[in-house]
């Protein structure tokens, strides 16, 4: 029998959808490597420390790059990415989310975010919404990206909860493989066929409604 006291949430692609701006600024970093990055490579990035994704992308393009080159291209990718989003606001926030972060605060229910951005405190700073947020773990306070668990186990360590009374959001496979080994509830956003296993799958946030969210948080023996 599980208490859910805690949510943590992923943040690109879940509070929201900053994907596609990363996919453009590490399409313009592949192009230096003589590589059309697609969007169908673009799913192994998904979720993915920004070390990680470059990688990925040299072995894609079957390119090598030493050390002073590949910090380069690192920090050239942050520059372009955050060029994108300058401009995003509290408009830019998927729908739905509010609704459940809101819900979250009245049942006083444990709110952190769980992402491998570097980015992420700027981004909710610009979204608004960062009272909601208990905790924030990104990418610069841990070692190992997803689908390792370090990100959620620090997000509930810091909030003082038990992994297995944590309920994870994510939209990626590596975060779904991520909440799954911190032995924590999974939830799926987005279609069942990007991933390989979850608790809960749903579309979107507008999919899940108070009763979802009744049985996640106050029931007892949901899961």
């Amino acid at each position: 029998m599980k208490i859910h006291t805690c949510a943590l949430f992923d943040l690109d692609g879940v509070i929201v959808d900053t994907a596609n701006y990363h996919f453009l600024a590490w399409k313009k970093i592949a192009s230096n490597f003589g590589f059309e990055l697609s969007k169908e490579n673009n799913e192994k990035l998904k979720g993915v420390s920004r070390t990680k994704c470059l990688n990925i992308i040299l072995e894609l393009s079957n390119f090598d790059l030493n050390e002073n080159s590949f910090n380069y291209y690192l920090k050239k990718k942050n520059e372009i990415y955050l060029d994108y989003i300058k401009n995003i606001n509290s408009e830019n926030i998927l729908p739905g989310i509010l609704k459940t972060l809101n819900y979250l605060k009245e049942k006083n229910i444990m709110i952190g975010i769980g992402s491998a951005s570097k980015n992420a405190r700027f981004i909710i700073e610009k979204l608004k919404i960062v009272p909601f947020f208990d905790v924030i773990v990104d990418g610069n306070q841990i070692v190992n990206s997803k689908p390792d668990p370090e990100v959620f186990l620090k997000g509930s360590k810091a909030l003082g909860v038990l992994p297995e009374n944590c309920v994870v959001f994510e939209d990626s496979d590596s975060g779904i493989q991520a909440a799954k080994a911190a032995k924590m509830t999974a939830i799926a956003i987005g279609t069942p066929d990007k991933f390989s296993n979850y608790d809960f799958c749903f579309t979107n946030f507008l999919k899940i409604v108070k009763s979802d969210l009744d049985n996640l948080f106050t029931s007892k023996n949901y899961i």
